[in-house]
């Protein structure tokens, strides 16, 4: 169905703005809300109308072509515009759906794990959170990213400190992350400054024309491409700058770790496609050297090492932290072979992953809501005192593993064949030792959870006592929807496949596709 036919004129004109816009106005009104439940109705209303409204402008964007949005009626480059084309449509798509899905579930598991009097900031924070990762994808002004990725970090941090309610160790990670991200964001806006130098401009289309009317620039366009790899790789936790993961996710609440699983980092992803391809451009001599050299050595080094940390994990968060370092090496791999085919299959990979890592967290969460449980030896017998979760937790763990006729089996292939093709033939088989790595430490839970019995409390066995409803059903939507895109039911697989496709076309077409050039 196409959402944007029954969708206002006015959302269609003035929907980029929009989706910054909502969420930035009610965090100011949710924070001074008096209750929990009307602070987590009003962000999930909001969440909705989001969802809803990214649906249907990213369908009409695949009708219409690029929706460019002018603030102020300003016209690039002097001034600031937001846009959606190919590329952004579906990571928009994602931040919004990720968000509804995980306030669904934060309605039992914040009664856990948030104090009463910290819910309605919490929710707050949760919706500055989400407009900063929605300002970086669809704007169109280099500071501005900046600006909304420290909206993002800011509000993540606070995100993940407000996790000391159930483990004190949420502090520290917050505040490893607040001085990690604040590098990586000093970085990022250094090179920004240097872009400026160079091009005397802060449009991103403008600095692309200017960059490539000077065959790729000085020194300067050098240097401002170093700093700002280094700063979107802390970002988005490219090895080795990915040491402030593990215990953001590991401790922050469940709801936030599932989140930013699914979008942080894949936001991040989204603006290193952006400035190496559409401000910059691989036929710069220097970004072929940093894409053949650094980031797809990176990418190897980074699905290896941090699939080995996985398998000597204790706690399964941490276990499933360092496997989301290890992904993002898959990512990275498809981008820097740099083929409209690798490409395509990394991006289609960074929306698998996010489904499949969401899926993931949401169970560890109901895991420790039930039995707070996090290691991975206390889950013995859960196959039978919480079946349904467990379940889910399978299947999303056989997706990342990549078993076929799931989503992770889909676009591993696909990583695969883009390899082999581009020449790499040994790449391949650190990808297949990368998910036989997979194998190991998703098998080490699923072999306690199966073939061990539950423990025994006064002498009895524990009994059935399953996640509440509300928690179930958004972790089985991101099981079921991982079957569904590897088996291609209703075109699941045909949609993501086709929106990657688009989207690399765009990555690798001549010139880049905006209102400056």
């Amino acid at each position: 169905m196409d959402l944007s036919l029954y969708m206002p004129e006015w959302l269609l004109t003035h929907g980029p703005a929009f989706l910054i816009i909502l969420p930035l106005l009610m965090a100011a009104i949710t924070a001074v809300f008096p209750g929990r439940k009307l602070a987590w109705w009003t962000t999930t209303f909001v969440t909705l109308i989001l969802a809803v409204s990214a649906v249907a402008l990213a369908q009409f964007e695949i009708a219409n072509g690029m929706d460019v949005y002018e603030m102020g009626g300003w016209a690039p480059p002097h001034g600031i515009s937001l846009k959606i084309d190919a590329l952004s449509a579906p990571v928009l798509v994602l931040i919004c759906a990720m968000a509804l899905v995980t306030m669904v579930y934060a309605m039992p598991a914040t009664l856990a794990e948030i104090e009463p009097k910290k819910r309605a900031p919490y929710y707050a924070a949760f919706l500055l959170c989400m407009a900063g990762l929605l300002g970086m994808v669809v704007t169109e002004d280099a500071f501005n990213v900046f600006v909304f990725l420290e909206v993002s970090s800011i509000s993540t941090y606070v995100l993940v400190a407000l996790g000391s309610s159930r483990d004190r160790r949420a502090l520290v990670s917050a505040y490893n992350y607040l001085i990690l991200g604040s590098i990586g964001a000093t970085f990022f806006v250094i090179g920004i400054g240097f872009l400026y130098m160079e091009t005397g401009t802060l449009n991103m289309a403008d600095m692309a024309r200017i960059l490539t009317e000077l065959d790729g620039g000085s020194r300067v366009s050098m240097v401002a491409f170093g700093f700002i790899i280094v700063g979107l790789g802390l970002k988005l936790a490219m090895f080795p700058l990915h040491t402030w993961l593990p215990g953001a996710y590991a401790y922050a609440p469940t709801q936030v770790t599932a989140f930013l699983a699914s979008t942080a980092t894949k936001a991040a992803l989204y603006l290193l496609l952006r400035f190496t391809f559409f401000v910059f451009h691989p036929d710069f001599a220097y970004v072929d050297a940093v894409l053949v050299f650094l980031i797809f050595g990176l990418g190897i080094i980074g699905m290896i090492f941090a699939s080995l940390q996985a398998i000597f994990q204790t706690d399964a968060r941490r276990m499933l932290a360092y496997s989301s370092v290890g992904q993002v090496g898959y990512m990275l791999l498809g981008i820097g072979i740099a083929t409209t085919a690798s490409l395509s299959a990394a991006y289609l990979h960074l929306i698998n992953h996010a489904v499949i890592k969401g899926g993931l967290f949401l169970a560890l969460g109901a895991m420790w809501y039930r039995f707070g449980i996090t290691r991975v030896d206390d889950f013995r017998g859960l196959s039978k005192t919480m079946p349904w979760t467990m379940g889910a937790f399978t299947l999303c763990g056989f997706s990342l593993i990549g078993v076929p006729f799931t989503a992770g089996f889909v676009s591993k292939v696909a990583l695969a064949q883009s390899a082999a093709a581009g020449g790499y033939w040994w790449a391949v088989g650190f990808i297949m030792v990368s998910s036989i790595l997979a194998v190991i430490y998703v098998g080490r839970v699923l072999m306690v959870a199966y073939f061990r019995s539950p423990p025994e409390i006064d002498g009895k066995p524990c009994v059935k006592n399953e996640a509440p409803l509300m928690m179930l059903v958004p972790m089985w939507a991101m099981a079921l929807l991982s079957i569904a895109v590897g088996m291609n039911i209703f075109g699941a697989s045909d949609i993501l496949v086709g929106a990657s496709e688009r989207a690399a076309s765009l990555l690798t077409g001549a010139t880049y596709i905006g209102t400056g050039g």
